[in-house]
């Protein structure tokens, strides 16, 4: 018997477009004789219209950008026990894939419903969704976790505007530069900005402001950029590294999705005692945020051979040319196989959540 998959994508976020690639490849990817495969789409404006079940493989991006044709559901209706009344039983889902990327999706959101309907899901759960998506307080938690990381300063949008100098001479003085800047609460690096000086500082926290209402500011670190993806539960495993070796400045939005001017390297070479170190730091950070499913974490690694995590990605990229699914075809997983791994680590977490008692 098939597994009824659904699949949630698209969303109301900058990473909109990032999210209909995800899906696109990975309803390419799927063997159709094990899944029903159910899209979900949520367009800009936030509506969620549900497609038909899709009986062949997707050829283009704007086949998936559903019209509302009077096919718009509520949220609630994923739910075929709970609400009867809004789908047909035989339209149930079995579990979900959110291939979500930013806020109202990664961040929390969307698993916080999908824990409310009681439905199986890929992925992160609410608080390492939401901790992973937010870098500040994912940066605290490594701290606390005792994970070597750059210096970093944050700052709310009311706070900065009471005095935007007093920021500026804060980061100066704890940071220096360069530096980065960025929204707290976005990812694909969007709205990230490299500053050599005051005016490039100045121009950089306008532009993350009008993304997020917090901000981080970090420390320029030099060193090689390193990947290592993680899958798992309370057992998590690790992949081979990667190394990012971006022929611009930094790993920018443009060189992700668009230029392809950035070299994948995979395997990075590396020494097996760094690999042992970051290894071991990528699953302290994936139990620091409580992770399930997977994360691809990032760290620089300097001449000396210090590792430094940078961040996690709760939902990375996910096409069969990103990071994450690469790593895992180096490590002997193949792309349509790291999916179905991926939706029975779902089901697994699931099974063993209904054995939590509810009444005392």
């Amino acid at each position: 018997m098939k597994t009824k998959l659904g699949l949630i994508y698209g969303g109301k976020s900058a990473e909109h477009n990032v999210s209909l690639r995800t899906a696109l490849a990975v309803i390419n990817a799927l063997d159709m004789n094990k899944f029903d495969i159910h899209p979900i789409y949520i367009n800009e404006n936030g509506e969620w219209i549900r497609g038909n079940a899709l009986d062949a493989p997707v050829k283009e991006v704007s086949t998936l950008k559903l019209q509302d044709t009077g096919n718009t559901v509520s949220p609630v209706s994923l739910n075929a026990e709970l609400f009867p009344a809004q789908t047909e039983q035989q339209d149930k889902i079995d579990v979900i894939f959110p291939l979500l990327h930013g806020p109202n999706g990664e961040d929390g959101t969307v698993q916080g419903l999908l824990e409310l309907l009681n439905i199986p899901y890929v992925g992160n759960g609410v608080l390492a969704s939401a901790a992973g998506m937010d870098k500040v307080v994912m940066k605290n938690l490594f701290a606390q976790a005792g994970l070597a990381q750059a210096n970093y300063v944050s700052y709310i949008k009311s706070d900065y505007e009471k005095s935007p100098e007093d920021a500026y001479k804060q980061v100066e003085e704890a940071l220096g530069y360069p530096c980065f800047v960025k929204p707290a609460n976005l990812g694909s690096s969007v709205g990230i900005n490299k500053c050599k000086d005051r005016q490039s500082l100045e121009q950089a926290f306008r532009e993350a402001f009008e993304f997020d209402r917090k901000v981080i500011i970090e420390e320029g670190i030099v060193g090689r950029e390193i990947e290592i993806a993680v899958i798992g539960n309370d057992d998590p495993s690790c992949s081979v590294v990667g190394e990012i070796a971006p022929k611009k400045e930094f790993y920018d939005y443009k060189a992700k999705y668009e230029d392809g001017d950035t070299d994948l390297i995979i395997p990075a070479d590396i020494t097996e005692a760094e690999y042992e170190t970051i290894k071991e730091m990528a699953i302290k950070s994936f139990k620091a945020i409580d992770g399930s499913g997977l994360v691809r974490a990032d760290f620089f690694l300097t001449e000396d051979g210090k590792a430094l995590i940078n961040e996690v990605n709760t939902m990375p990229g996910f096409t069969p040319v990103s990071m994450f699914p690469l790593l895992w075809k180096e490590t002997g997983i193949e792309y349509p196989q790291l999916i179905e791994k991926l939706v029975d680590l779902a089901l697994q977490r699931f099974d063993q959540k209904q054995q939590i008692k509810h009444t005392f």
